[in-house]
């Protein structure tokens, strides 16, 4: 198999495994009233099949990143991949509440691991190649559209067969791809064998990011103001502060501060962060609004958000075979962001009409966000040793799952305060003008803090006065 073919199969390897990442961060929730009704659980816990998967995954990406440096990422892929399939068949054959929500903890511990090994392979795999904006293109399609696929695929087999499918097709995936896997990925990679682990690191950012995201995902039950939102926030920045502390201090740091200071990689964190933000709340949103609102079914409402997975695979491919070659990083990601913004601002006027009030907004919205994750998210892993690819990928990945929990958190507090006075379509408006904000501070964000021009491949350094 000739180089340039082997780098399309491990591309095609790759994407599929994180399509099977980003699947579950949606795909259950359509299931969840089905699962509901059969398994017996009431409404106050029904959160926790979702809140657990990503508390597990949020809170472990660093160190899945920092293990894949370790192991060598085609180990660690593997390894992710095969433990989130046993996990997944577990959660199909649940048979409660309790074990649902345990399987579902497993798949996000697997997914730190697995997650941040795809996209290491994909970085070095085609690193200072010619066609490196085309495979994060790609790449970056599946991590922005694939929540949107998920919620069709989540309808068609809740309705059609069973809610455990959504589930049990992650085994199906699992399979072919780690057939894949075997065949196509180097069979070595280079590791970080010689380091010693960074064990108090370790314990403070995964106490600090599990507490971050159990405070932003209790806050939609409990409360801005209850003691134990506001405690795990707080203990969520206090031991992420100190985690920084110690970083800046050890000799071998879980997470060494120069992948931080990079001018773009910082850059990039920040406008993944807030992309995130905007991305996760308009499937939520939305699709309560198609069902509830417009009376659609969980297919049918899957379908409605087909054309912004489309969207968002032509702005990504386009972003990053075109866009940033020409240009530069700076130019796409702002661009991208602002439409994005003009996307979810053309969603505040949503009404009784699908194709009027809402086609167009998902259309601008993906097409913004797909240039943004074709273009941040190869350059959030770029111009770093390959023995630190692993961390650097992680990197990425913990900033989109933070600023998830942080868009559906704020703005699910924000549409619920203004659906009590105004009514609940002046809710959904308010959480759309809440998305629109995020995404025009990523656009400032960028356009001020990114170089000029830049090859994302020779990373600027942050320095005094610049």
């Amino acid at each position: 198999m000739t180089p340039d073919r082997r780098r399309w199969w491990v591309l095609t390897v790759v994407a599929l495994a994180q399509l099977t990442v980003v699947l579950d961060a949606t795909i259950v929730n359509i299931a969840l009233p089905a699962a509901q009704a059969e398994l017996g659980f009431g409404d106050g816990d029904r959160q926790w099949v979702v809140i657990s998967y990503s508390l597990a995954f949020g809170s472990l990406l660093l160190v899945g990143g920092r293990l894949n440096d370790r192991l060598g990422a085609r180990t660690g892929f593997v390894i992710g991949l095969a433990g989130f399939a046993i996990a997944s068949a577990a959660g199909g054959w649940a048979d409660g509440l309790t074990t649902l929500v345990a399987a579902r903890a497993a798949q996000g511990v697997f997914g730190a691991l697995l997650a941040p090994a795809a996209l290491s392979l994909l970085s070095t795999t085609f690193r200072g190649t010619k066609h490196q904006g085309r495979a994060f293109g790609v790449y970056g399609a599946v991590a922005g559209g694939g929540g949107a696929i998920g919620l069709l695929l989540g309808g068609v087999l809740t309705d059609l067969v069973s809610w455990r499918w959504c589930l049990f097709v992650n085994v199906v995936i699992a399979f072919v791809v780690i057939a894949g896997a075997l065949v196509c990925l180097p069979a070595t990679t280079t590791r970080a064998t010689s380091q010693r682990t960074d064990w108090l690191g370790t314990v403070l950012v995964v106490a600090g990011l599990f507490a971050l995201v159990l405070g932003f995902g209790r806050s939609e039950v409990l409360g801005w103001a209850n003691a134990t939102t506001i405690g795990s926030l707080a203990a969520g920045v206090a031991l992420l502060a100190v985690f920084v502390f110690v970083q800046a201090r050890t000799r071998t740091p879980l997470l060494p501060l120069t992948i931080l200071r990079s001018r773009v990689r910082g850059t990039s964190y920040l406008v993944m962060l807030l992309a995130a933000v905007g991305m996760f709340s308009v499937y939520l949103f939305l699709a309560y609004y198609l069902q509830r609102t417009l009376g659609f079914s969980p297919v049918l409402a899957g379908v409605a958000f087909l054309p912004m997975a489309v969207s968002v695979a032509v702005g990504s491919a386009a972003s990053g075979a075109v866009l940033v070659p020409r240009f530069g990083i700076r130019i796409p990601v702002a661009a991208g962001s602002a439409l994005a913004a003009a996307g979810f601002l053309y969603l505040t006027g949503i009404g009784s009409d699908y194709a009027a009030t809402v086609l167009p907004g998902l259309i601008m919205a993906g097409l913004g966000l797909g240039a943004v994750f074709g273009s941040a998210m190869s350059s959030g892993a770029e111009g770093v040793p390959p023995e630190q690819a692993g961390i650097a990928s992680a990197t990425v990945n913990t900033t989109q799952q933070i600023g998830g929990s942080i868009g559906i958190a704020v703005l699910t507090s924000l549409s619920l305060s203004v659906s009590r006075s105004g009514g609940e379509m002046a809710g959904y408006h308010a959480a759309f003008w809440g998305a629109a904000a995020a995404l025009a501070l990523a656009a400032v964000i960028a356009a001020v803090l990114y170089p000029r021009r830049s090859d994302v491949s020779e990373p600027v350094l942050v320095r005094s006065g610049s």
